[in-house]
């Protein structure tokens, strides 16, 4: 194995904050993410930022087709279950080290054991098997294995070698976020901002830029994530010229800000969706899945998106997981959605056994719309004789909390639209709320085990309609998410994509 050296330059904490470089964009999120490790969290805030300095071997491009990226092809064997990936030469990372199939073999083996996503692709090793190809050994064929590779919230992301073997199941420490993107890690400044710089001897992709595929060209001498959790402050920010934009706004703006001609509106490019994740492992929830569909029956989804939303333009209650239109839209199971029915509610919970104990709702006030649907929906349960007790934390502490199984009941999150099933984190064992049932496991086996479109949408419709059976999961509704920015910035996309990316981006 050769020797590599480890970034060691990157400070974690400065005495004066440095100045703004000369051309700094400024985005201000709704908090500050727990760590910036791509591979081992789903929280939107971490892959928005982190994109921009780990790069995957497939990308998706404007069409949601994934493209190779730091891949240049593949070969697969004749039973599906061995994939042979070959590999760009000279791509840099930000230590001045170049990439090799040992770094991606190490980072897919890591990702594979400990990662959010990591047990999706059914990966039991990847082997360097040249110096520009690794080998990927599958437990079974995976029909969904490049959009697996190419997703990026939580997905495998190539660091150094050296890196992911230290690490192991720990969060890499910021010293060591090196990657081959088109920035780099400058500093993480605790409540006051995270910063990127430009890396000079990024490795373009050679194709031209399309969507997150392709060319990506650092503009920007820095870019600068800071946490503005106060709604209002990040819209009269971006509106005063601090920031040249804003993550999140609350549909009770919306008005406001479509109608100020200094402020462009970036409507979501696909809908969000609300959810309320239950606790499969621990508590009341965890085997009593008559009490989740007690629960299930009180919510009103309508009242919840008027209240949380606002605006009837950016909202629809739809208990489908994909869209109409999309190749994965489907109704199946979705009869018992949006049923507002207390009387219901309070039968199946006394046909439950449910006597009054405390139901925990962990929610986060950064996101205003997760705040309002947990507040209508305790109200929903109440009035069905289901005790919620809300428990509101910072979204920080709200992802530390969510993964200790005693702390919680059920707990409010999003979704944004993937471009296939296989990467909703409902279906994913290790998220959060640990849904595992064998009628899951042999459903995600018929999803899986086929690359025919039909089939996989016969058995998608089939797992959709077990989530509404189980309930492991409760979807609000579809949701049009904004975000706002400067006029005078200009990015390669009209619409927001679900983790803003601003490489071609510039302020003119």
């Amino acid at each position: 194995m050769k020797l590599k050296r480890l970034l060691c330059g990157a400070a974690l904490v400065a005495v004066m904050p440095p100045p703004l470089l000369a051309d700094t964009f400024r985005y201000a999120t709704i908090g500050e993410p727990p760590s910036l490790d791509a591979q081992m969290g789903t929280a939107t805030l971490v892959s928005t930022i982190a994109q921009h300095m780990f790069e995957p071997l497939y990308a998706f491009d404007a069409a949601k087709a994934p493209q190779p990226y730091l891949a240049t092809g593949e070969t697969i064997s004749d039973d599906g279950k061995a994939i042979v990936i070959s590999l760009r030469s000279d791509v840099t990372f930000h230590n001045g080290d170049t990439m090799d199939a040992e770094d991606v073999a190490a980072s897919l083996n890591r990702w594979a054991e400990f990662g959010s996503r990591g047990k999706l692709l059914g990966l039991t090793s990847a082997e360097a098997s040249g110096e520009l190809e690794v080998t990927l050994n599958l437990s079974a064929p995976n029909g969904a294995w490049k959009s697996v590779l190419a997703f990026v919230n939580g997905g495998p992301v190539i660091y150094p070698a050296e890196i992911v073997t230290a690490a192991g199941n720990e969060p890499i420490s910021a010293e060591n976020y090196v990657g081959t993107g088109p920035y780099r890690f400058g500093e993480l400044r605790p409540n006051r901002y995270v910063e990127l710089l430009r890396f000079e001897d990024h490795s373009a992709n050679p194709a031209a830029s399309d969507g997150e595929a392709g060319a990506r060209v650092a503009n920007f001498d820095a870019l600068r994530f800071i946490p503005v959790p106060d709604v209002g402050t990040r819209v009269s920010g971006v509106q005063a010229g601090d920031y040249d934009y804003a993550e999140y706004i609350s549909g009770d703006l919306y008005g406001q800000v479509s109608e100020d001609p200094g402020t462009q509106v970036k409507i979501s490019a696909a809908p969000l969706f609300g959810l309320m994740f239950m606790n499969s492992e621990a508590g009341p929830l965890a085997t009593n899945i008559l009490l989740r569909q007690a629960i299930m029956a009180s919510l009103n989804m309508e009242q919840a998106l008027q209240v949380s939303v606002g605006e009837p333009e950016l909202y629809e209650a739809d208990g489908a997981y994909f869209p109409e239109g999309n190749i994965w839209n489907t109704d199946a199971g979705t009869e018992v959605y949006n049923q507002g029915n207390p009387e219901k509610a309070r039968e199946l919970a006394k046909e439950a056994g449910y006597d009054g104990q405390p139901i925990k709702l962990l929610v986060s006030t950064n996101y205003k719309a997760h705040f309002d649907d947990a507040s209508v929906f305790t109200r929903h349960l109440a009035d069905a004789g289901i005790n919620v007790q809300m428990v509101v934390v910072d979204w920080a502490t709200l992802l530390q909390l969510r993964g200790q199984p005693a702390e919680w009941d059920m707990f409010m999150t999003h979704h944004g639209t993937v471009p296939d099933p296989v990467l909703l984190t409902v279906l994913n064992d290790s998220y959060p709320g640990w849904w595992k049932s064998d009628e899951k496991h042999e459903l995600m086996a018929k999803f899986t085990g086929t690359s025919d479109l039909e089939a996989r949408q016969a058995a998608w419709a089939e797992l959709q309609e077990l989530i509404y059976t189980q309930l492991p999961v409760v979807k609000v509704g579809n949701i049009l998410s904004y975000d706002i920015a400067s006029q005078k910035l200009k990015t390669q996309w009209e619409k927001a994509p679900a983790f803003p990316h601003f490489w071609g981006a510039s302020n003119q």
